[in-house]
Protein backbone atom coordinates (compact mmCIF):
# COMPACT_ATOMS: atom_id res chain seq x y z
CA UNK A 1 0.00 0.00 0.00
CA UNK A 2 1.74 3.50 -0.92
CA UNK A 3 2.09 6.89 0.94
CA UNK A 4 -1.43 8.03 -0.37
CA UNK A 5 -3.80 5.29 1.16
CA UNK A 6 -2.21 5.84 4.47
CA UNK A 7 -3.68 9.05 5.81
CA UNK A 8 -5.79 8.39 8.63
CA UNK A 9 -3.56 6.73 11.60
CA UNK A 10 -4.52 4.89 14.84
CA UNK A 11 -0.89 5.27 17.08
CA UNK A 12 -1.55 2.58 19.37
CA UNK A 13 0.40 3.07 22.73
CA UNK A 14 0.57 2.70 26.49
CA UNK A 15 -1.05 -0.69 27.61
CA UNK A 16 -0.56 -2.53 30.55
CA UNK A 17 3.19 -3.78 30.29
CA UNK A 18 6.10 -2.89 32.84
CA UNK A 19 7.11 -0.54 29.83
CA UNK A 20 3.83 1.30 29.72
CA UNK A 21 5.62 4.80 30.79
CA UNK A 22 8.04 4.28 27.54
CA UNK A 23 5.46 3.28 25.33
CA UNK A 24 3.69 6.76 26.18
CA UNK A 25 7.12 8.58 25.84
CA UNK A 26 7.65 6.27 22.18
CA UNK A 27 3.63 6.92 21.06
CA UNK A 28 3.98 11.24 21.70
CA UNK A 29 6.74 11.30 19.68
CA UNK A 30 5.93 9.46 16.80
CA UNK A 31 2.42 11.19 16.66
CA UNK A 32 4.23 14.22 16.58
CA UNK A 33 6.64 12.96 13.97
CA UNK A 34 3.16 11.79 11.72
CA UNK A 35 1.15 15.01 12.48
CA UNK A 36 4.76 17.04 10.59
CA UNK A 37 4.05 14.78 8.02
CA UNK A 38 0.28 15.96 7.33
CA UNK A 39 -0.63 12.51 8.59
CA UNK A 40 -4.56 12.23 9.90
CA UNK A 41 -3.34 11.06 13.35
CA UNK A 42 -5.72 9.30 16.24
CA UNK A 43 -4.62 7.28 19.49
CA UNK A 44 -5.46 4.14 21.23
CA UNK A 45 -4.35 2.89 24.65
CA UNK A 46 -5.23 -0.87 25.30
CA UNK A 47 -4.63 -0.45 28.98
CA UNK A 48 -8.63 1.48 28.59
CA UNK A 49 -10.20 -0.03 25.71
CA UNK A 50 -10.28 -3.61 24.57
CA UNK A 51 -8.48 -4.12 20.98
CA UNK A 52 -11.74 -5.15 19.25
CA UNK A 53 -13.15 -1.41 19.66
CA UNK A 54 -10.46 -0.35 16.88
CA UNK A 55 -12.61 -1.36 14.61
CA UNK A 56 -14.88 1.21 15.50
CA UNK A 57 -12.90 4.08 14.41
CA UNK A 58 -12.07 5.02 10.69
CA UNK A 59 -8.21 4.42 9.85
CA UNK A 60 -6.08 2.96 7.06
CA UNK A 61 -3.25 2.00 9.29
CA UNK A 62 -1.41 1.23 12.85
CA UNK A 63 1.28 2.33 14.10
CA UNK A 64 1.57 0.23 17.00
CA UNK A 65 4.29 1.57 19.41
CA UNK A 66 3.46 -0.62 22.11
CA UNK A 67 6.64 -2.56 24.15
CA UNK A 68 6.37 -5.03 26.34
CA UNK A 69 3.74 -8.07 27.06
CA UNK A 70 0.52 -7.41 25.32
CA UNK A 71 1.87 -5.11 22.82
CA UNK A 72 5.44 -6.82 21.51
CA UNK A 73 4.68 -10.66 21.93
CA UNK A 74 2.03 -11.57 19.28
CA UNK A 75 -1.09 -10.15 21.36
CA UNK A 76 -2.11 -6.49 19.77
CA UNK A 77 -0.65 -8.29 16.51
CA UNK A 78 -3.09 -10.63 16.68
CA UNK A 79 -5.92 -8.44 17.01
CA UNK A 80 -4.91 -6.23 14.53
CA UNK A 81 -4.21 -9.60 12.03
CA UNK A 82 -8.16 -10.32 12.84
CA UNK A 83 -9.40 -6.75 12.07
CA UNK A 84 -7.48 -6.88 8.56
CA UNK A 85 -5.71 -3.40 9.34
CA UNK A 86 -2.45 -3.31 7.68
CA UNK A 87 -0.03 -2.20 10.91
CA UNK A 88 4.12 -2.01 11.42
CA UNK A 89 6.53 -3.68 13.03
CA UNK A 90 6.15 -7.61 13.38
CA UNK A 91 3.60 -9.67 12.85
CA UNK A 92 1.91 -12.51 15.44
CA UNK A 93 4.85 -15.22 15.47
CA UNK A 94 7.75 -13.67 14.91
CA UNK A 95 6.81 -11.09 17.89
CA UNK A 96 6.44 -13.97 19.90
CA UNK A 97 9.42 -16.09 19.60
CA UNK A 98 11.66 -12.77 19.73
CA UNK A 99 10.11 -12.13 22.95
CA UNK A 100 10.00 -15.34 24.66
CA UNK A 101 13.89 -15.37 25.13
CA UNK A 102 14.12 -19.35 25.14
CA UNK A 103 12.73 -19.38 21.80
CA UNK A 104 14.78 -17.02 19.97
CA UNK A 105 18.29 -18.80 21.49
CA UNK A 106 17.18 -21.97 20.39
CA UNK A 107 16.12 -20.13 16.80
CA UNK A 108 19.76 -18.25 17.11
CA UNK A 109 21.69 -21.75 17.83
CA UNK A 110 20.23 -23.09 15.02
CA UNK A 111 20.71 -20.47 12.51
CA UNK A 112 24.37 -20.47 14.03
CA UNK A 113 24.39 -17.54 15.44
CA UNK A 114 26.31 -17.76 18.79
CA UNK A 115 24.48 -16.43 21.92
CA UNK A 116 25.65 -16.80 25.60
CA UNK A 117 25.29 -20.59 27.82
CA UNK A 118 22.22 -20.82 29.18
CA UNK A 119 19.26 -22.82 30.70
CA UNK A 120 15.79 -22.68 31.76
CA UNK A 121 14.45 -22.65 35.13
CA UNK A 122 10.82 -23.50 36.23
CA UNK A 123 9.12 -21.98 39.48
CA UNK A 124 7.08 -25.45 40.01
CA UNK A 125 10.56 -27.58 39.82
CA UNK A 126 12.87 -25.02 41.92
CA UNK A 127 15.12 -25.87 44.87
CA UNK A 128 18.63 -24.67 45.48
CA UNK A 129 20.20 -27.71 44.82
CA UNK A 130 19.27 -28.39 41.30
CA UNK A 131 20.47 -24.94 40.46
CA UNK A 132 24.05 -25.89 41.75
CA UNK A 133 23.84 -29.19 39.26
CA UNK A 134 22.55 -27.82 35.90
CA UNK A 135 25.22 -24.78 37.02
CA UNK A 136 27.98 -27.10 37.29
CA UNK A 137 26.24 -29.36 34.06
CA UNK A 138 26.23 -26.80 32.01
CA UNK A 139 29.50 -25.48 33.01
CA UNK A 140 28.85 -21.59 33.88
CA UNK A 141 30.73 -20.00 36.23
CA UNK A 142 30.00 -16.48 37.95
CA UNK A 143 28.69 -13.92 37.61
CA UNK A 144 25.92 -15.25 35.95
CA UNK A 145 22.70 -13.51 34.64
CA UNK A 146 19.30 -14.62 35.96
CA UNK A 147 15.90 -13.02 33.70
CA UNK A 148 12.21 -13.47 32.92
CA UNK A 149 11.96 -15.12 29.79
CA UNK A 150 10.19 -13.05 28.63
CA UNK A 151 10.12 -9.65 29.52
CA UNK A 152 11.78 -6.39 27.44
CA UNK A 153 13.76 -3.87 28.34
CA UNK A 154 16.11 -5.66 30.69
CA UNK A 155 12.80 -5.37 33.77
CA UNK A 156 14.10 -8.45 36.03
CA UNK A 157 17.22 -8.61 34.68
CA UNK A 158 20.26 -9.47 37.90
CA UNK A 159 23.49 -10.35 37.49
CA UNK A 160 25.22 -12.67 40.22
CA UNK A 161 28.49 -12.50 41.55
CA UNK A 162 28.39 -15.99 43.64
CA UNK A 163 25.70 -18.97 44.53
CA UNK A 164 24.06 -17.06 47.31
CA UNK A 165 23.06 -14.36 45.55
CA UNK A 166 21.96 -16.21 42.65
CA UNK A 167 20.05 -17.92 44.88
CA UNK A 168 18.37 -14.84 46.73
CA UNK A 169 17.39 -13.00 43.39
CA UNK A 170 15.99 -16.18 41.69
CA UNK A 171 13.62 -16.47 44.67
CA UNK A 172 12.64 -12.95 44.61
CA UNK A 173 12.51 -13.52 40.59
CA UNK A 174 10.09 -16.27 41.27
CA UNK A 175 7.48 -14.24 43.36
CA UNK A 176 6.64 -12.49 40.23
CA UNK A 177 7.62 -15.14 37.17
CA UNK A 178 6.78 -18.77 36.59
CA UNK A 179 9.91 -19.33 33.87
CA UNK A 180 13.37 -17.62 34.12
CA UNK A 181 15.92 -17.74 32.12
CA UNK A 182 19.99 -18.20 33.54
CA UNK A 183 23.16 -17.58 31.13
CA UNK A 184 26.52 -17.16 31.12
CA UNK A 185 27.42 -13.17 31.60
CA UNK A 186 29.60 -12.06 28.89
CA UNK A 187 32.07 -8.85 29.06
CA UNK A 188 33.22 -7.07 26.66
CA UNK A 189 31.11 -4.43 24.24
CA UNK A 190 27.43 -3.64 24.35
CA UNK A 191 27.01 -3.17 20.07
CA UNK A 192 23.54 -2.78 19.21
CA UNK A 193 22.59 -2.39 15.52
CA UNK A 194 19.13 -0.77 13.96
CA UNK A 195 17.56 -2.56 10.63
CA UNK A 196 14.88 -0.28 9.00
CA UNK A 197 13.32 -2.09 6.21
CA UNK A 198 14.52 -5.50 6.80
CA UNK A 199 18.43 -3.64 5.94
CA UNK A 200 20.65 -3.59 8.66
CA UNK A 201 21.88 0.39 9.05
CA UNK A 202 24.16 0.67 11.74
CA UNK A 203 25.68 -0.29 15.02
CA UNK A 204 25.89 1.72 17.98
CA UNK A 205 28.10 1.04 20.89
CA UNK A 206 26.72 1.27 24.82
CA UNK A 207 28.98 2.38 27.43
CA UNK A 208 27.07 2.35 30.77
CA UNK A 209 28.15 3.95 34.12
CA UNK A 210 25.95 1.40 35.79
CA UNK A 211 26.94 -2.37 36.38
CA UNK A 212 25.40 -3.51 33.15
CA UNK A 213 22.57 -1.67 30.20
CA UNK A 214 19.94 -2.15 32.57
CA UNK A 215 16.63 -0.51 32.72
CA UNK A 216 17.60 2.88 34.38
CA UNK A 217 21.00 3.07 32.02
CA UNK A 218 18.19 2.84 29.21
CA UNK A 219 15.90 5.41 29.93
CA UNK A 220 17.21 7.67 32.22
CA UNK A 221 19.43 10.57 31.36
CA UNK A 222 21.06 10.77 34.87
CA UNK A 223 22.43 7.10 34.43
CA UNK A 224 25.43 8.67 32.12
CA UNK A 225 25.35 6.18 29.48
CA UNK A 226 27.39 7.03 26.81
CA UNK A 227 26.33 6.27 23.16
CA UNK A 228 29.46 6.09 20.70
CA UNK A 229 28.16 6.36 17.03
CA UNK A 230 29.72 4.49 15.05
CA UNK A 231 30.81 1.84 17.33
CA UNK A 232 34.70 1.34 18.39
CA UNK A 233 34.54 -1.48 15.77
CA UNK A 234 37.13 -2.88 12.79
CA UNK A 235 35.64 -2.21 9.46
CA UNK A 236 35.31 -6.17 9.32
CA UNK A 237 33.49 -6.25 12.69
CA UNK A 238 31.37 -3.66 12.13
CA UNK A 239 29.96 -5.44 8.60
CA UNK A 240 29.82 -8.82 10.31
CA UNK A 241 27.56 -7.25 13.47
CA UNK A 242 25.23 -5.37 10.87
CA UNK A 243 25.12 -9.52 8.68
CA UNK A 244 24.40 -11.05 11.74
CA UNK A 245 21.24 -8.53 13.01
CA UNK A 246 20.41 -9.04 9.17
CA UNK A 247 20.49 -12.76 9.93
CA UNK A 248 19.13 -13.01 12.88
CA UNK A 249 15.89 -10.83 11.83
CA UNK A 250 15.20 -12.80 9.07
CA UNK A 251 15.29 -16.12 10.99
CA UNK A 252 12.56 -15.07 13.70
CA UNK A 253 10.74 -13.43 10.64
CA UNK A 254 10.83 -9.38 11.52
CA UNK A 255 9.35 -7.44 9.27
CA UNK A 256 9.98 -4.09 9.10
CA UNK A 257 12.45 -2.21 12.37
CA UNK A 258 14.29 -4.14 14.84
CA UNK A 259 16.97 -3.82 17.08
CA UNK A 260 19.71 -6.02 17.45
CA UNK A 261 21.54 -6.89 20.83
CA UNK A 262 25.00 -7.91 21.06
CA UNK A 263 27.68 -8.75 23.23
CA UNK A 264 31.10 -8.36 21.31
CA UNK A 265 33.72 -9.82 23.87
CA UNK A 266 37.56 -11.27 22.88
CA UNK A 267 36.78 -11.08 18.68
CA UNK A 268 33.29 -12.67 18.43
CA UNK A 269 29.60 -11.42 18.68
CA UNK A 270 27.05 -13.25 21.09
CA UNK A 271 23.02 -12.03 20.07
CA UNK A 272 21.40 -11.36 23.68
CA UNK A 273 18.47 -10.34 21.67
CA UNK A 274 16.27 -9.14 18.66
CA UNK A 275 13.81 -6.43 20.10
CA UNK A 276 11.07 -5.96 17.53
CA UNK A 277 9.33 -2.82 18.45
CA UNK A 278 12.54 -0.74 19.38
CA UNK A 279 11.72 2.39 21.57
CA UNK A 280 11.37 5.74 19.71
CA UNK A 281 12.33 8.30 22.92
CA UNK A 282 14.99 11.16 22.36
CA UNK A 283 17.45 8.55 24.51
CA UNK A 284 15.93 5.44 21.80
CA UNK A 285 19.15 3.94 19.84
CA UNK A 286 17.36 3.40 16.24
CA UNK A 287 16.39 7.30 16.04
CA UNK A 288 19.81 7.60 16.91
CA UNK A 289 21.27 5.28 14.78
CA UNK A 290 19.37 6.52 12.18
CA UNK A 291 19.99 10.11 12.64
CA UNK A 292 23.97 9.37 12.20
CA UNK A 293 22.84 8.35 8.67
CA UNK A 294 21.07 10.95 7.56
CA UNK A 295 17.35 9.49 8.41
CA UNK A 296 15.55 12.20 10.49
CA UNK A 297 12.99 10.77 13.25
CA UNK A 298 9.89 12.04 11.08
CA UNK A 299 11.87 9.81 8.43
CA UNK A 300 12.15 7.10 9.86
CA UNK A 301 8.52 7.26 11.95
CA UNK A 302 7.26 7.74 7.73
CA UNK A 303 9.02 4.77 6.76
CA UNK A 304 7.93 2.55 9.93
CA UNK A 305 4.36 3.45 8.32
CA UNK A 306 4.95 2.77 4.97
CA UNK A 307 6.17 -0.35 5.47
CA UNK A 308 2.93 -1.55 7.34
CA UNK A 309 0.89 -4.32 6.05
CA UNK A 310 -1.07 -7.50 6.89
CA UNK A 311 -0.48 -10.69 7.35
CA UNK A 312 2.75 -10.45 8.50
Amino acid sequence: MNKKKFRRVLVVLGGTSGERKVSLNSGKACIKALKKKNYIVSTFDPKFKNFNLINKYKIDVIFNALHGKGGEDGVAQSYFEYLKIPYTHSGVISSYNAMNKIISKEIFIKNNISTPKYFVLRKSEFSGTSLKLLLKRKKIKFPAVIKPSNEGSSLGVKISKNFDQLNKYTRQLFKKYNELILEEFIGGQEIQVAIIDDTPIGAIELVPSRSFYDYKAKYSKSAKTKHLMPARLKKENNLKALALAKQAHKALGCKGVSRADFKFFKNKFYLLEINTQPGMTSLSLVPEIASFYGISFSNLVEKILLNASINR
